[in-house]
């Protein structure tokens, strides 16, 4: 992706489509955000524990697993780029029953900010990489219900999510940071040709 391009209007346009409600459907706490959201206007906070969110964005969605015991909580390991995954993730926010998720990041986000995340990737990568093996083993007795074979597809797709966000860490993800950082200080998308900020190492 060369640039950035702002997704929230076409977001405001599936609400109204919808007939819904930001307030009601985004009720997310920045402070109470998932470290592991890529920065972006959108993030998910304290989510429910039913992962249904990968069933409406794939793209956008993975499941972090911090109980330890198969339940999971979601992020946003990838920002929308398209009308297509905007409407998604609005999706995976409608089904989530705490309302956990948010699209102010705008407001929260610095370039600063950002490029802090960025320096502490490595972080986030040798966790995903890690659960990312895990979760594609077969059987989890220690998880209890939540460990039998009626779930293996699930998490196998976690999995698959897990290493997509890797792949995307690796490749993609400093192009669409950089044309963030540009949004974020001069509040408009770049222009062909217009030069983007450094990311940093």
């Amino acid at each position: 992706m060369i640039g950035y391009w702002d997704p929230l209007p076409t977001a405001r346009r599936v609400l109204d489509d919808r007939a819904l409600i930001a307030a009601d459907l985004f009720q997310g706490l920045w402070e109470q955000r998932n470290w592991r959201n890529v920065p972006g206007p959108f993030y998910a906070a304290e989510t429910d524990i039913m992962a249904l969110g990968r069933g409406e964005a794939p793209n956008n969605i993975c499941y972090d697993g911090d109980r330890g015991d198969g339940t999971v909580s979601e992020f946003v390991h990838r920002q929308p780029v398209t009308e297509g995954e905007t409407a998604a993730l609005i999706g995976a926010a409608q089904v989530e029953h705490w309302r956990g998720y948010q699209w102010d990041g705008d407001d929260h986000w610095t370039v600063d900010g950002v490029r802090e995340w960025w320096r502490e990737r490595g972080r986030v990568r040798e966790w995903a990489v890690r659960i990312a093996a895990d979760w594609a083993a077969d059987g989890h007795p220690e998880w209890g219900f939540a460990g039998g074979p009626e779930y293996a597809g699930l998490y196998q797709d976690a999995a698959r999510g897990h290493r997509d966000f890797v792949a995307y860490l690796d490749g993609g993800l400093e192009a669409y940071l950089r044309g963030y950082l540009f949004w974020l200080d001069r509040r408009r998308e770049p222009r062909p040709g217009e030069a983007l900020p450094i990311l940093g190492s």
